[in-house]
């Protein structure tokens, strides 16, 4: 659900902005409606060889925890130049081989924002990484079973989205499946 265009922004955040309208109910009184909005997001599976590459990470006022890469799409960018810009910046790696797994709206009632998931495979180390001042980011590589068997567990794995389609693959028996996208056979 995108914010209506008759909204009023009331608050402009750093990440988030808050929009209120009036909705007339359908006993003709009217009610305040309240939406966030969010830059879009991505994620990106990214593959080396055999292994899954991920970031094991600590941030301002978090402990060290794993994820994918990613980040926020930059105003006027394509998701996909995001992801790649995203993979280089906090990697230092490339890929010539992308494909979109899955776009998602996570809170489409509530929020305005799409995270798109990415599969990079057969990355390749091409330069340092380049990362912002609040990041500290470590290349972690681990075989898919090890990797999934990580993402599992919530305490130390952030990524939902991503979580939320291995979870999916497992529930409904298409992990072997799922793992054969990744890395393409």
């Amino acid at each position: 659900m995108k914010v209506p265009d008759d909204a009023k922004e009331i608050f402009k955040g750093e990440v988030f902005n808050v929009y209120h309208w009036e909705q007339e109910n359908k006993d003709g009184s009217t009610t305040t409606q309240e939406m966030l909005r969010r830059p879009d997001t991505v994620q990106i599976i990214a593959t080396e060889k055999n292994k899954v590459l991920f970031a094991k990470q600590k941030q301002p006022r978090t402990k060290v925890f794993f994820s994918p890469f990613g980040g926020r799409v930059e105003k006027d960018e394509d998701p996909l130049e995001t992801a790649k810009r995203e993979l280089l910046e906090e990697s230092g790696y490339e890929s010539d081989d992308w494909e979109l797994l899955k776009k998602r709206e996570p809170y489409s009632n509530k929020m305005e924002w799409t995270i798109y998931t990415y599969i990079a495979r057969n990355c390749k180390k091409v330069a340092p990484q380049n990362l912002e001042p609040e990041e500290d980011i470590e290349v972690v590589s681990l075989r898919f079973k090890k990797f999934v068997d990580l993402m599992f567990d919530e305490e130390a794995f952030h990524g939902n989205s991503v979580r939320y389609e291995f979870l999916k693959a497992k529930a409904f028996g298409t992990l072997r499946d799922l793992k054969k996208k990744i890395f393409k056979g």
